[in-house]
Parts: structure tokens; sequence; C-alpha cells
């Protein structure tokens, strides 16, 4: 069976591990903006709560994007990953716990780390 073009640079496995962790770092962040605004929509339908969840979600693309870019630049690309990653990681994990305990709160936080990574 001949490959498809586009799928000829998954046969090398250094790219394929990044791509898979990329897929499943965007699908997180996707649950967690989706999750998020449902929550909101729950805990109050009011129309202003619900966007400023989804503006806590986007603002730091519009404020961190820049800097980022030059970061992602300057500093080993690896290790800015991996550093957004964990941070990123670590804000999702704080915002499981508070909010099964009823509070909603870091969104901000996980739209700050996937903002750093994303030059990288």
């Amino acid at each position: 069976m001949p490959t498809l073009p586009a799928l000829a640079p998954l046969r090398h496995a250094v790219f394929r591990s990044l791509w898979i962790a990329n897929v499943v770092t965007a699908l997180g962040t996707w649950m967690q903006n989706t999750g998020a605004g449902w929550l909101m929509t729950s805990l109050s339908p009011n129309a202003l709560s619900i966007s400023l969840i989804q503006a806590a979600t986007i603002t730091p693309a519009l404020l961190l994007a820049l800097p980022a870019g030059a970061l992602a630049d300057t500093l080993d690309r690896r290790l800015f990953l991996i550093a957004t990653q964990a941070a990123t990681m670590a804000a999702a994990v704080i915002l499981a716990g508070l909010t099964y305990a009823g509070l909603i709160a870091l969104t901000f936080a996980i739209g700050v780390g996937s903002t750093m990574y994303q030059p990288a």
C-alpha cells in the first residue's frame, strides 16, 4: 500500500512523538476550554460570566504572542517546551482540584501556558 505524501513525516520517530504530544496537548486545551464554558453556563447562565471565561482563555494569546516567540527563539526550544508544558499541566491539575471543590479559577494560567508553547 503506497504511503500518502502527507503522512511521510510520521515515519520519523522524533517527529511522530512530537506530533502526538502536540495533538494530546491541543485536545486537552480544547477540552478545558469547553469544560470551563460549560461549567460557567451551569453555575451562572449570565452571558457576561461566560464571555469572561472565554476572554480569560484568549487574552494571553493577545498579550504574550510576541514575547513567547522571542523567548522561543532565544532559549533552548526543548527545555522551553518542557517547562511550558509542565507549568500548564500543573495549572490544569490545580484547576481540576479547585473545580472539584466548587471553585473555578486558573483558566487564564492555562491560556498563558498554551500561548507560551505555541511558537516553539
